[in-house]
C-alpha cells in the first residue's frame, strides 16, 4: 500500500538520521522532493535478491530485515535497518543486481528515490558524492568491527553489545517501570541468534544469565533492559579477557 505523505514521526525519523541530518538544507530538500513513500505489513517482501537496483531507500518506520538464503535453503538474517538509515545505493552505483532480500519487520514505512532521480541529484549536488563516501566508509568500519567482534569476543560480550545497540535504536520506556527500557523491535530468539552467528540455545542461556544478574528482563513480548551499565560492563569485561 502506497501513501504519498510521511507522518510527522516518520519525517522526524528521516530528518534526524545521523547521516541525512549532516547534509545541506538544499540537498535534503531535493532528495525529499523526489522521494515517494511505500508502506508494508510485517513479512512483506520489499526487495528481492537479483532484483535490478531501481530505488535508493530509507527506513522511516519499523525495520527492514536484510537476509540471505543458504545453500540448504535456510534463511539467515544479516541485519535490521532502523529508521533514519539509507540503503540500496551500492547496487545503484555498481549496476549489479541486489545481493540480499529485504523484508518488512513489523509495520514498516520506507522512503524511496528512483535511480534516475538519484543520478540527477548527483549532477546538481556534488556534495552528495562526498556524503555517500562518508556513508560507505562508516559501513565498512561497522563491518570490520562486526568481523573483529565475531573472531575475538565471546558470545556473552557480543550479545551485550547487540542489546545496547538495539536499546539505542528501539528503546522505549517500559510501562511497568519507567526506569526500565523496552526494546520495541520484537525479535524472536532465533532471529537474535542469527545476528550473532550463534545457536538459539546458547543465546537463550546467556539471556537467562543476564536476567539473573538483573541486567535485563525477558518478557513474552520481547526484552526489557533494566540496567544499561551492567550490559556495558559485561561487554567491556568480557572484551578484556
Amino acid at each position: 500500500m502506497d501513501d504519498p505523505i510521511l507522518t510527522i514521526d516518520e519525517r522526524a525519523a528521516i530528518n534526524s538520521g545521523r547521516w541525512f541530518s549532516s547534509l545541506s538544507p538544499s540537498l535534503r530538500h531535493d532528495i525529499l522532493r523526489c522521494a515517494y513513500v511505500k508502506r508494508f505489513k510485517d513479512g512483506d517482501l520489499i526487495a528481492a535478491r537479483g532484483d535490478p537496483p531501481e530505488e535508493w531507500i530509507a527506513c522511516a518506520m519499523g525495520a527492514v530485515r536484510v537476509s540471505s538464503t543458504s545453500i540448504s535453503g535456510k534463511q539467515v538474517t544479516l541485519t535490521y535497518v532502523e529508521p533514519g538509515i539509507w540503503f540500496g545505493d551500492v547496487a545503484i552505483f555498481d549496476g549489479e543486481r541486489r545481493t540480499h532480500d529485504a523484508y518488512a519487520h513489523g509495520s514498516t514505512t520506507i522512503l524511496c528515490v528512483a535511480r534516475a532521480d538519484l543520478r540527477k541529484i548527483l549532477t546538481q549536488h556534488v556534495e552528495l558524492y562526498e556524503a555517500l563516501l562518508r556513508l560507505h566508509a562508516r559501513r565498512i568500519r561497522q563491518l570490520f568491527g562486526l568481523v573483529e567482534d565475531l573472531n575475538t569476543l565471546p558470545l556473552r560480550a557480543r550479545l551485550a553489545k547487540q542489546l545496547l545497540h538495539l536499546v539505542r535504536s528501539y528503546g522505549v520506556p517500559s510501562l511497568a517501570n519507567g526506569s526500565d527500557t523496552r526494546i520495541s523491535l520484537q525479535l524472536a530468539q532465533e532471529e537474535l541468534a542469527q545476528l550473532l552467528g550463534a545457536s538459539r540455545q546458547r543465546v537463550n542461556q546467556e539471556l537467562k544469565a543476564m536476567e539473573r544478574e538483573e541486567a535485563i528482563r525477558i518478557e513474552p513480548g520481547g526484552l526489557v533492559v533494566r540496567n544499561r551499565q551492567s550490559l556495558l560492563r559485561i561487554s567491556e569485561a568480557d572484551a578484556d579477557k
